[in-house]
């Protein structure tokens, strides 16, 4: 489990130079982050390393993530939002 302090600096991360990955990241790290596993979560955090450029073009679906732990996190994003 995240301490506090270390989802607090998760959702601050989630706060991005581009408006699209904004309205998509903080709602999943509200609604949907605390239902992954550690290991799930650890991804999650990783993936938030990642250049706003890449991430955008991945959830988009414009270009396939190499990474396979990354990829199946950005998978479970947009699998969230089309609920």
């Amino acid at each position: 489990m995240f301490e506090q302090k270390r989802l607090a600096r998760l959702k601050w991360a989630c706060r991005r130079g581009m408006l699209e990955l904004d309205v998509l990241l903080l709602p999943f790290v509200e609604e949907a982050f605390g239902d992954l596993t550690y290991e799930k979560q650890v991804v999650f955090e990783r993936l938030l390393t990642s250049d706003d450029p890449d991430l955008f073009a991945w959830i988009m679906g414009h270009q396939k993530c190499d990474d396979p732990e990354l990829a199946d996190m950005v998978a479970t994003i947009v699998n969230r939002v089309k609920v």
